[in-house]
């Protein structure tokens, strides 16, 4: 559960940054895509085996990952 909140939390401060910034210049839109369909597949296993800290952390990670990805779609 401790490595889910970290994780989890590591995006926190780049969802800010971009939020507040409104650039995203220096994120990469192919390792962005790739991470958050990789957040979504985790999900998917999580729950798969109805695991709630696989599945809490990632519906979480997935949610600051999107933000990400979206703000980088539309912030270029």
């Amino acid at each position: 559960m401790l490595a889910g909140i970290l994780t989890t939390a590591a995006f926190i401060p780049q969802v800010l940054k971009c939020w507040r910034s409104r650039s995203t210049a220096d994120i990469s839109l192919i390792m962005f895509s790739t991470m958050t369909t990789g957040v979504f597949l985790w999900l998917v296993y999580g729950l798969f085996l109805n695991s709630p800290s696989l599945i809490v952390a990632n519906s979480v990670t997935l949610i600051l990952s999107g933000a990400i990805l979206f703000m980088k779609v539309r912030f270029g």
